[in-house]
Protein backbone atom coordinates (compact mmCIF):
# COMPACT_ATOMS: atom_id res chain seq x y z
CA UNK A 1 0.00 0.00 0.00
CA UNK A 2 1.62 3.31 -1.11
CA UNK A 3 1.66 6.46 1.27
CA UNK A 4 -0.82 8.88 1.23
CA UNK A 5 -0.94 12.10 -0.77
CA UNK A 6 -0.64 14.89 1.09
CA UNK A 7 0.90 18.14 -0.08
CA UNK A 8 4.19 17.44 0.06
CA UNK A 9 3.35 15.56 -2.68
CA UNK A 10 2.20 18.55 -5.15
CA UNK A 11 5.22 19.23 -7.46
CA UNK A 12 6.77 22.51 -7.76
CA UNK A 13 3.97 25.25 -9.56
CA UNK A 14 6.76 28.13 -10.02
CA UNK A 15 5.75 30.11 -13.31
CA UNK A 16 2.16 28.46 -13.03
CA UNK A 17 -0.93 30.60 -12.43
CA UNK A 18 -4.42 29.51 -11.34
CA UNK A 19 -7.66 30.62 -10.81
CA UNK A 20 -9.89 29.67 -7.46
CA UNK A 21 -13.20 30.30 -7.14
CA UNK A 22 -14.69 31.23 -3.95
CA UNK A 23 -11.14 31.76 -2.27
CA UNK A 24 -11.65 33.78 0.35
CA UNK A 25 -12.88 31.25 2.33
CA UNK A 26 -13.27 27.01 3.26
CA UNK A 27 -12.13 24.64 0.81
CA UNK A 28 -11.33 27.38 -1.90
CA UNK A 29 -8.38 29.25 0.86
CA UNK A 30 -6.97 26.26 1.56
CA UNK A 31 -6.67 25.08 -2.06
CA UNK A 32 -5.09 28.50 -2.78
CA UNK A 33 -3.15 28.92 0.27
CA UNK A 34 -1.21 25.07 -0.67
CA UNK A 35 -0.74 26.08 -4.42
CA UNK A 36 1.15 29.45 -3.30
CA UNK A 37 3.18 28.22 -0.80
CA UNK A 38 4.33 25.27 -3.90
CA UNK A 39 5.20 28.39 -5.58
CA UNK A 40 2.07 29.51 -8.11
CA UNK A 41 0.65 33.15 -8.60
CA UNK A 42 -2.99 32.35 -7.44
CA UNK A 43 -6.03 34.34 -8.67
CA UNK A 44 -8.63 34.62 -5.26
CA UNK A 45 -11.89 34.72 -7.50
CA UNK A 46 -14.58 36.13 -4.93
CA UNK A 47 -17.78 37.83 -4.51
CA UNK A 48 -16.92 39.66 -1.51
CA UNK A 49 -13.51 42.21 -2.31
CA UNK A 50 -13.06 42.96 1.39
CA UNK A 51 -13.28 39.43 2.32
CA UNK A 52 -11.24 38.59 -0.17
CA UNK A 53 -8.64 40.90 0.41
CA UNK A 54 -8.30 39.88 4.53
CA UNK A 55 -7.93 36.24 3.25
CA UNK A 56 -5.25 37.25 0.54
CA UNK A 57 -3.43 39.13 3.70
CA UNK A 58 -3.22 35.83 5.00
CA UNK A 59 -1.17 34.16 2.67
CA UNK A 60 2.30 34.16 1.81
CA UNK A 61 3.77 34.85 -2.47
CA UNK A 62 2.16 35.83 -5.37
CA UNK A 63 -1.41 36.46 -4.57
CA UNK A 64 -4.48 38.56 -6.03
CA UNK A 65 -8.05 39.56 -5.97
CA UNK A 66 -10.64 39.45 -8.79
CA UNK A 67 -14.07 39.83 -8.71
CA UNK A 68 -16.35 37.23 -9.41
CA UNK A 69 -20.30 36.86 -8.67
CA UNK A 70 -21.05 33.20 -10.19
CA UNK A 71 -24.52 34.44 -10.09
CA UNK A 72 -24.49 36.84 -12.24
CA UNK A 73 -23.43 36.47 -16.00
CA UNK A 74 -22.40 39.86 -16.52
CA UNK A 75 -20.25 39.37 -13.89
CA UNK A 76 -18.80 36.07 -14.75
CA UNK A 77 -18.04 37.86 -18.63
CA UNK A 78 -16.61 40.58 -17.16
CA UNK A 79 -13.60 38.42 -15.45
CA UNK A 80 -12.92 36.43 -18.18
CA UNK A 81 -13.00 39.16 -20.37
CA UNK A 82 -10.29 40.80 -17.75
CA UNK A 83 -8.16 38.09 -18.31
CA UNK A 84 -5.32 38.38 -19.99
CA UNK A 85 -1.77 35.69 -20.26
CA UNK A 86 -2.16 32.04 -19.73
CA UNK A 87 -4.10 30.52 -17.05
CA UNK A 88 -2.50 27.00 -16.08
CA UNK A 89 -5.56 25.96 -13.51
CA UNK A 90 -8.83 27.03 -13.15
CA UNK A 91 -10.82 25.64 -9.89
CA UNK A 92 -14.25 26.09 -9.83
CA UNK A 93 -14.59 26.09 -6.49
CA UNK A 94 -17.37 28.36 -4.96
CA UNK A 95 -20.85 26.85 -4.49
CA UNK A 96 -23.77 27.06 -2.27
CA UNK A 97 -25.74 24.12 -0.58
CA UNK A 98 -29.12 23.97 0.61
CA UNK A 99 -30.10 27.42 0.56
CA UNK A 100 -34.17 28.26 0.47
CA UNK A 101 -35.51 29.08 -2.96
CA UNK A 102 -33.84 31.81 -4.81
CA UNK A 103 -33.16 33.12 -8.37
CA UNK A 104 -29.89 34.02 -9.70
CA UNK A 105 -29.56 37.90 -11.21
CA UNK A 106 -30.64 36.08 -14.95
CA UNK A 107 -33.25 34.19 -13.38
CA UNK A 108 -31.39 30.41 -13.10
CA UNK A 109 -32.23 28.66 -9.63
CA UNK A 110 -30.21 30.06 -7.35
CA UNK A 111 -27.88 26.72 -6.47
CA UNK A 112 -27.90 25.56 -10.32
CA UNK A 113 -27.61 29.09 -11.74
CA UNK A 114 -24.02 29.33 -9.55
CA UNK A 115 -22.64 25.73 -8.93
CA UNK A 116 -23.09 24.82 -12.34
CA UNK A 117 -23.75 27.69 -14.63
CA UNK A 118 -21.84 29.98 -13.50
CA UNK A 119 -18.79 27.71 -13.56
CA UNK A 120 -19.72 26.62 -16.81
CA UNK A 121 -20.29 29.32 -18.36
CA UNK A 122 -16.67 30.78 -16.46
CA UNK A 123 -14.85 27.93 -18.10
CA UNK A 124 -15.60 28.05 -21.73
CA UNK A 125 -15.09 31.54 -21.52
CA UNK A 126 -11.57 31.06 -19.97
CA UNK A 127 -10.36 28.35 -22.02
CA UNK A 128 -8.30 29.44 -24.80
CA UNK A 129 -6.10 30.96 -21.93
CA UNK A 130 -5.90 27.22 -19.58
CA UNK A 131 -3.00 25.75 -20.51
CA UNK A 132 -3.26 22.32 -18.64
CA UNK A 133 -6.27 21.28 -16.35
CA UNK A 134 -9.71 22.68 -15.40
CA UNK A 135 -11.01 21.29 -11.89
CA UNK A 136 -14.68 21.70 -10.70
CA UNK A 137 -15.62 20.66 -7.24
CA UNK A 138 -18.50 17.99 -6.92
CA UNK A 139 -19.96 16.32 -3.47
CA UNK A 140 -20.94 12.63 -2.46
CA UNK A 141 -24.06 13.82 -3.02
CA UNK A 142 -24.11 14.00 -6.60
CA UNK A 143 -25.46 9.91 -6.03
CA UNK A 144 -28.60 11.78 -4.65
CA UNK A 145 -29.19 13.95 -7.82
CA UNK A 146 -31.48 14.06 -10.52
CA UNK A 147 -31.35 16.15 -13.94
CA UNK A 148 -34.09 17.08 -14.71
CA UNK A 149 -33.67 18.49 -18.66
CA UNK A 150 -37.02 19.95 -18.53
CA UNK A 151 -37.41 21.91 -15.23
CA UNK A 152 -33.42 22.66 -14.45
CA UNK A 153 -34.67 25.91 -13.08
CA UNK A 154 -37.11 24.55 -10.59
CA UNK A 155 -39.88 27.01 -11.90
CA UNK A 156 -42.99 23.63 -12.14
CA UNK A 157 -41.62 21.44 -9.79
CA UNK A 158 -41.82 21.82 -5.97
CA UNK A 159 -38.73 23.32 -4.80
CA UNK A 160 -36.26 21.17 -2.77
CA UNK A 161 -32.90 22.31 -1.45
CA UNK A 162 -31.27 19.44 -0.97
CA UNK A 163 -32.73 17.53 -4.68
CA UNK A 164 -31.59 21.53 -6.12
CA UNK A 165 -28.38 21.11 -4.66
CA UNK A 166 -27.56 17.12 -5.17
CA UNK A 167 -28.61 18.48 -9.26
CA UNK A 168 -26.28 21.06 -9.51
CA UNK A 169 -23.47 18.85 -7.82
CA UNK A 170 -24.52 16.07 -10.52
CA UNK A 171 -24.14 18.35 -13.24
CA UNK A 172 -20.64 19.23 -11.99
CA UNK A 173 -19.52 15.76 -13.45
CA UNK A 174 -21.49 15.71 -16.22
CA UNK A 175 -20.34 18.99 -17.51
CA UNK A 176 -16.63 17.36 -16.62
CA UNK A 177 -17.45 14.40 -18.51
CA UNK A 178 -17.95 16.42 -21.57
CA UNK A 179 -15.95 18.80 -21.11
CA UNK A 180 -13.44 16.26 -20.99
CA UNK A 181 -14.84 14.24 -24.31
CA UNK A 182 -15.06 17.62 -26.25
CA UNK A 183 -11.20 19.13 -25.38
CA UNK A 184 -10.64 14.90 -26.57
CA UNK A 185 -11.70 15.33 -29.71
CA UNK A 186 -10.96 18.75 -30.04
CA UNK A 187 -7.25 17.69 -29.50
CA UNK A 188 -6.26 20.02 -26.41
CA UNK A 189 -4.03 18.66 -24.08
CA UNK A 190 -6.07 20.50 -21.20
CA UNK A 191 -7.82 18.09 -19.11
CA UNK A 192 -11.05 18.32 -17.10
CA UNK A 193 -10.95 16.66 -13.97
CA UNK A 194 -13.18 16.53 -11.09
CA UNK A 195 -12.98 16.16 -6.93
CA UNK A 196 -15.34 16.23 -4.00
CA UNK A 197 -14.25 16.66 -0.39
CA UNK A 198 -15.64 14.45 1.29
CA UNK A 199 -17.65 16.16 4.84
CA UNK A 200 -15.44 19.05 5.35
CA UNK A 201 -16.35 21.96 7.86
CA UNK A 202 -16.91 25.07 6.13
CA UNK A 203 -18.49 28.13 5.79
CA UNK A 204 -20.68 26.05 2.99
CA UNK A 205 -23.40 24.11 5.83
CA UNK A 206 -25.64 26.05 8.25
CA UNK A 207 -27.47 28.43 5.58
CA UNK A 208 -30.45 26.66 4.78
CA UNK A 209 -32.89 29.14 7.00
CA UNK A 210 -33.77 25.94 8.91
CA UNK A 211 -32.31 26.21 12.79
CA UNK A 212 -32.90 22.27 13.48
CA UNK A 213 -31.25 21.43 10.24
CA UNK A 214 -28.41 23.88 10.24
CA UNK A 215 -27.82 22.70 14.29
CA UNK A 216 -27.76 18.61 13.10
CA UNK A 217 -24.73 20.56 10.40
CA UNK A 218 -23.22 22.34 13.28
CA UNK A 219 -22.87 19.09 15.11
CA UNK A 220 -21.80 16.78 12.89
CA UNK A 221 -19.07 19.55 11.20
CA UNK A 222 -17.40 19.59 15.01
CA UNK A 223 -17.80 15.74 15.73
CA UNK A 224 -18.03 14.15 12.07
CA UNK A 225 -16.57 16.12 9.34
CA UNK A 226 -12.94 16.39 8.83
CA UNK A 227 -11.23 20.14 8.68
CA UNK A 228 -11.06 22.06 5.45
CA UNK A 229 -8.00 21.61 5.07
CA UNK A 230 -8.26 18.15 4.72
CA UNK A 231 -11.09 18.15 2.64
CA UNK A 232 -9.24 20.74 0.29
CA UNK A 233 -6.41 17.64 -0.94
CA UNK A 234 -8.54 15.87 -3.19
CA UNK A 235 -9.19 19.30 -4.76
CA UNK A 236 -5.67 20.05 -4.98
CA UNK A 237 -4.71 16.18 -6.23
CA UNK A 238 -6.92 16.73 -8.90
CA UNK A 239 -5.44 20.08 -9.87
CA UNK A 240 -1.81 19.00 -9.97
CA UNK A 241 -1.18 15.41 -9.51
CA UNK A 242 -0.58 13.14 -13.13
CA UNK A 243 -4.38 11.86 -13.83
CA UNK A 244 -6.17 11.24 -16.83
CA UNK A 245 -8.61 13.52 -18.08
CA UNK A 246 -12.30 13.01 -16.84
CA UNK A 247 -10.87 12.17 -12.96
CA UNK A 248 -13.00 12.26 -9.89
CA UNK A 249 -10.40 12.01 -6.96
CA UNK A 250 -11.97 12.30 -3.12
CA UNK A 251 -11.59 10.91 0.00
CA UNK A 252 -9.84 7.27 0.68
CA UNK A 253 -11.76 6.34 4.04
CA UNK A 254 -15.24 5.90 6.14
CA UNK A 255 -17.26 8.64 6.69
CA UNK A 256 -16.08 10.92 3.86
CA UNK A 257 -12.81 11.37 5.58
CA UNK A 258 -9.08 10.29 4.52
CA UNK A 259 -6.31 10.60 2.21
CA UNK A 260 -7.36 11.68 -1.42
CA UNK A 261 -7.70 8.87 -3.79
CA UNK A 262 -9.41 7.68 -7.49
CA UNK A 263 -12.89 8.15 -6.44
CA UNK A 264 -16.29 6.65 -8.53
CA UNK A 265 -19.04 8.29 -9.78
CA UNK A 266 -22.97 7.34 -10.02
CA UNK A 267 -23.89 5.61 -12.50
CA UNK A 268 -25.76 9.04 -13.78
CA UNK A 269 -22.92 11.06 -13.62
CA UNK A 270 -20.84 8.17 -16.33
CA UNK A 271 -23.82 8.81 -18.16
CA UNK A 272 -22.37 10.21 -21.84
CA UNK A 273 -25.72 11.00 -23.67
CA UNK A 274 -27.26 13.19 -20.30
CA UNK A 275 -23.94 14.58 -20.19
CA UNK A 276 -23.97 15.98 -23.51
CA UNK A 277 -27.90 17.27 -23.48
CA UNK A 278 -27.16 19.30 -20.61
CA UNK A 279 -24.44 20.57 -22.00
CA UNK A 280 -26.75 21.58 -24.78
CA UNK A 281 -29.01 22.96 -21.91
CA UNK A 282 -26.47 25.01 -20.41
CA UNK A 283 -25.38 26.62 -23.32
CA UNK A 284 -28.77 27.72 -24.50
CA UNK A 285 -29.39 28.99 -21.06
CA UNK A 286 -26.40 31.13 -20.42
CA UNK A 287 -25.34 31.88 -24.40
CA UNK A 288 -21.77 30.43 -24.10
CA UNK A 289 -20.41 27.24 -25.53
CA UNK A 290 -17.09 25.59 -26.12
CA UNK A 291 -14.58 28.47 -27.80
CA UNK A 292 -12.07 27.45 -30.62
CA UNK A 293 -9.11 25.68 -29.04
CA UNK A 294 -5.71 25.04 -30.11
CA UNK A 295 -4.56 21.81 -30.66
CA UNK A 296 -2.00 20.10 -28.84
Amino acid sequence: MGTPWTTADIRPQTGRTAVVTGANSGLGLETARALVAAGARVVLAVRDLARGERAAAGLTGDVEVRRLDLADLTSVRAFAAGWSGRLDVLVANAGIMHVPAGRTADGFELQFGTNHLGHFALTNLLLPHVTDRVVTVSSFLHRRGRIDLDDLNWQRRRYSAEGAYAQSKLANLLFTLELQRRLTAAGSPVRATAAHPGWAATNLQGRSGNRLKDTALAVGNRFIATSAAQGALPVLMAATAELPGGSFTGPSGQLMRGAPTLDSRSPAASDGELAGRLWAASATLTGVDLPQLPAG
